[in-house]
């Protein structure tokens, strides 16, 4: 059986690495191993001196000890250490899902959420989150309405990629409580946790791995702390039984961890409160950057601006384009190719994951947020307006 292509990382394959201005990255700015380095006190020598050999299979102790302290409940024996977040993925999938299974998953969102789920069971429902004039929200009364006996699992992502939506303490409660109450597991990707830019504390939402036994939370260092190469990301399983079977799963796939990247991931976790507030404080910045941007071009683009995570959907509205361009295109997806072609700016089509056809992906991340935003008014494309 064929799984789905992978439209996010197809899409970024051909442009990534050779665009000048990226606008739709996930990730927030990186260092150099280096600079992390000197800010959790080590050195290059102490890196030097690492052997390469094996590492343990669900992961260094010392490293599962640092990750447990970023929850509240939660022991180093429940963790597993990952060689990359997306194996985290698939490791879940593969343990917990039969061909008769349901999943209902929460979109739109990154690929592997929902096409690795699909792929194994065939079964797969989308619970869409619904556009208000001025944010996005979850719509209960459809959820309520796809959960069946038959559902084994529901998977969503929070603060969401790509549209920034963090739900209410009580609306993530109220989620937690249908799946218990219909003996469902949770699998949450937390990769963006600690990106609540704009949240006033109160409505900070807790880890799912602290409130709901069955829950199953993926987290890393690739987005809010601004380390993807390092691939380094774990899982975070209470349910013993289940987490010695996905562990079986791992021995089938990358085996263990990385050395180099175990002992950098555990400098980063001495240092990711200050790695966190340096990510939020960027977004912020770019966030209110692009929101100027928005009002000064109304009729091309319009937005719901993120309450956390470092993404959001913005509407490209087609028409007002198409009157600058040489030749009208007759999708925003080609459009945005046009765009990484002929300009070297960087957009996502918003149908790559699963969004609206009129969507992109803003990247609110990276330090050169404001020269890309420069380079897209110098295309013309907006004088029309």
């Amino acid at each position: 059986m064929k799984i789905k292509p992978f439209s996010t990382e197809l899409f970024f394959a051909l442009y990534e690495f050779t665009a000048a201005h990226m606008l739709s990255s996930s990730d927030c700015e990186t260092m150099s191993v280096g600079e992390l380095l000197q800010k959790s006190g080590r050195s290059a020598s102490d890196l030097g001196q690492l052997q390469l050999g094996y590492t343990e299979s669900q992961g260094n102790p010392a490293y599962r000890k640092l990750v447990c302290q970023l929850y509240q409940d939660v022991t180093p024996e429940d963790v597993v250490i990952l060689t990359s977040p997306v194996e985290g993925i698939y490791l879940t999938m593969q343990t917990l899902l039969n061909p008769a299974d349901h999943v209902i998953a929460l979109g739109p969102a990154y690929d592997a959420l929902h096409n690795v789920a699909e792929h194994l069971c065939g079964q797969l429902d989308l619970w869409q989150l619904q556009p208000t004039s001025t944010s996005w929200q979850l719509d209960f009364d459809s959820l309520n309405l796809m959960i069946s006996p038959r559902t084994r699992l529901i998977i969503v992502n929070f603060p969401h990629n790509p549209t920034g939506f963090q739900p209410t303490p009580e609306e993530f409660h109220l989620l937690l409580q249908i799946a218990e109450e219909n003996d469902c597991w949770v699998f949450c990707d937390e990769i963006y946790r600690g990106l609540e830019t704009g949240l006033q504390e109160q409505l900070s939402i807790p880890s799912a791995a602290d409130c709901f036994e069955k829950a199953i939370v993926l987290n890393g260092l690739s987005k809010t702390y601004g380390l993807p190469g390092l691939r380094a990301g774990w899982l975070v399983v209470r349910d013993s039984a289940l987490r010695n079977q996905l562990i079986g799963w791992k021995h089938y796939t990358t085996i263990c961890p990385s050395a180099p990247t175990e002992f950098l991931a555990m400098q980063a976790l001495q240092v990711h409160k200050q790695l966190a507030i340096d990510s939020s404080q960027l977004v912020a910045a770019n966030l209110r950057e692009f929101d100027a941007f928005v009002q000064q071009y109304p009729g091309h683009i319009r937005w719901r601006a993120p309450q956390a995570g470092s993404t959001a959907l913005a509407e490209i509205r087609l028409d007002a384009f198409n009157g600058a361009l040489p030749e009208p295109v007759d999708t925003v997806s080609d459009y945005c190719h046009l765009l990484a072609k002929q300009h070297g700016i960087l957009l996502l089509p918003g149908v790559c994951l699963g969004g609206p056809a009129n969507s992109v992906r803003i990247g609110l991340g990276r330090r050169g947020f404001s020269t890309a935003l420069q380079a897209w008014r110098a295309t013309g494309h907006f004088l029309s307006h």
